[in-house]
């Protein structure tokens, strides 16, 4: 039943008002629990994915160095091929990819109707990104965004193992 109130007269009036002060009571000790609680809980470990053994290891590999001046470098199989400029990147990538792909089905002769390329995506050629440790991780972002945008497919990073 509504508390009733009188102010000076015959007449009477129901109060609607809520009283705050019990429930800003709680929420400042539930407050005070979670900020004295938060620094004693240990922090969990992480399970992170390992990673599988290849079958075999790929016949050829285009690796891109994003060396520490941010300059780009090619290399086929290990070996130094070129230096690439962000723009001519995924061009240069794609080209090399598409030179020795073997699950590429021939071109048509001259004037037959061009017909879709079937290619398996395990034969295209991989493409690591590896970096120096001292650049930015924006700027193998912006190497991978080239990549992708270019058309350039089975992209991945290079990491190194142990400390």
């Amino acid at each position: 039943m509504p508390a009733m109130a009188s102010r000076g007269g015959s007449r009477r009036r129901t109060m609607s008002e809520i009283n705050m002060v019990p429930f800003i009571d709680v929420m400042l000790v539930l407050l005070i629990i979670f900020m004295v609680s938060a620094p004693l809980i240990s922090p969990s470990s992480i399970d992170v994915p390992s990673v599988g053994q290849a079958k075999r290891a790929p016949d050829r590999v285009i690796e891109i160095v994003v060396a520490s001046d941010n300059q780009l470098k090619l290399r086929v199989n290990g070996r130094d091929h070129a230096t690439v400029s962000a723009a001519d990147l995924a061009g240069r990538v794609k080209t090399l990819q598409d030179q020795t792909e073997p699950g590429l089905t021939e071109t048509p002769k001259a004037g037959a109707a061009a017909a879709p390329r079937a290619v398996d995506p395990a034969s295209i050629t991989p493409v690591i990104i590896s970096a120096d440790r001292n650049i930015k991780y924006d700027e193998v972002v912006k190497v991978m965004d080239s990549l992708q945008r270019g058309g350039v497919q089975r992209i991945g990073l290079a990491v190194k193992t142990g400390s």
